[in-house]
């Protein structure tokens, strides 16, 4: 579908979205196409994090390995602790981070092309399986590395943050009542996420980070 039958229809079905829509205009998700592996990493080092900061970490993280497009999982099995905490990784992060590349090394991690055969469902449960892995580090793949087109972060604190925000809200929306307003949106959740990233600058605390930044 068309980016403008797609804010036609979020603009029709949401005044208070689409009010927002016209001010920002067209957005285009850039779909990035990693492999899981890397995707995963990133969206650990983002997580609970906001958008500076996350960078900071991950600039730091890639630079200890300089030779490397990006980090093997035997790469980051054999790095030392000492090192990844320099670069800014908390203990909790640094045994996550090691959870996913043993499961790459494991051969349990489904390559990109198998990943774009499964639906948003069964990722995330097959995924969810690694320590540290919850559905928004999931949510994370399906949206900027296959590019579905119908997913809602609903645990997301940024996201939840700027719909009180641009509602008007007395308080942060709960992960079900931003799922129920969201259903409105459908099948253009993705699109929607996208907007609402885009309400506040990525100054603030995320919580999750904005990682479309």
């Amino acid at each position: 579908m068309r980016n403008t039958s797609v804010m036609r229809h979020l603009s029709r079905v949401d005044p208070v979205l689409g009010g927002w829509i016209r001010s920002v205009g067209p957005l285009q998700l850039e779909v990035r196409r990693r492999p899981p592996f890397e995707s995963l990493t990133q969206a650990i080092i983002y997580q609970q994090l906001n958008s500076r900061a996350a960078d900071a970490i991950f600039a730091r993280f890639r630079s200890l390995f300089p030779r490397a497009r990006f980090p093997s999982p035997g790469q980051i099995l054999n790095c030392g602790d000492t090192n990844l905490r320099a670069a800014g990784l908390s203990r909790q992060k640094i045994g996550y981070l090691r959870a996913v590349a043993e499961f790459t090394v494991q051969g349990l991690m489904p390559t990109l092309e198998q990943c774009i055969g499964w639906s948003d469902d069964d990722l995330i449960r097959h995924l969810t399986q690694i320590q540290g892995v919850g559905p928004w580090t999931v949510e994370m793949l399906l949206i900027f590395d296959l590019g579905r087109p119908d997913v809602l972060p609903v645990h997301d604190l940024g996201l939840r943050a700027a719909f009180q925000a641009l509602y008007r809200k007395r308080q942060l929306p709960t992960p079900k009542a931003f799922f129920d307003h969201g259903e409105r949106w459908r099948p253009h959740r993705t699109a929607a996420s996208l907007y609402l990233w885009r309400v506040r600058d990525g100054d603030g605390a995320w919580g999750e980070g904005d990682p479309s930044r």
